[in-house]
């Protein structure tokens, strides 16, 4: 009925685990007629963050949205982008994403969330904003969060379609 009516559409998600790509997947396999351009998430509104501030970042992110970085240069990092990494919240992991934090001189803690738990069939889980207080406590510094429920997220979706926030609406039945 969105797409019918002529008006631009974007669907935002703080999904932080799946590519744009395998979310979009499994929404089509649901019956969803969605396209990767049309989905706003974290990752590439992180890049978005990234390329304009001229920033390489340490990722601590999960293996399924390391595409998402592709077009980033990660050499030399001069910032942390730290997400839903699953399995990857490891003690190396996350001492190593300290360490680059504390080598800066001005340093940079992007977050993709800041949910501090989710639920899965196995039970609860530790969510991102977790691990990113760790490292805002441990560092002395404040997360840029990127993902929901941060108002730059929702700019980068107005961004995308090309609309100020005054142009959106909703439809109602």
């Amino acid at each position: 009925r969105l797409k019918r009516s002529g008006l631009k559409v974007r669907f935002c998600t703080n999904e932080s685990q799946k590519s744009r790509g395998r979310l979009v997947g499994e929404l089509r396999r649901l019956g969803f007629d969605v396209s990767e351009a049309e989905v706003t998430s974290p990752p590439p509104a992180a890049c978005r963050i990234l390329q304009e501030r001229g920033l390489r970042p340490h990722l601590l992110v999960h293996d399924e949205v390391r595409s998402e970085f592709d077009q980033i240069d990660t050499s030399n990092p001069n910032c942390v982008v730290i997400a839903d990494a699953g399995e990857h919240f490891s003690y190396r992991n996350m001492n190593r994403a300290f360490q680059v934090l504390m080598g800066l001189a001005d340093p940079v803690l992007i977050s993709l969330g800041k949910g501090r738990y989710y639920k899965e069939t196995s039970g609860l889980m530790l969510d991102v904003g977790s691990y990113m207080k760790a490292l805002e406590y441990a560092c002395g510094v404040e997360a840029e969060v990127v993902g929901k429920p941060s108002p730059e997220f929702f700019r980068s979706a107005l961004r995308e379609l090309g609309v100020e926030a005054h142009q959106v609406g909703c439809l109602a039945d």
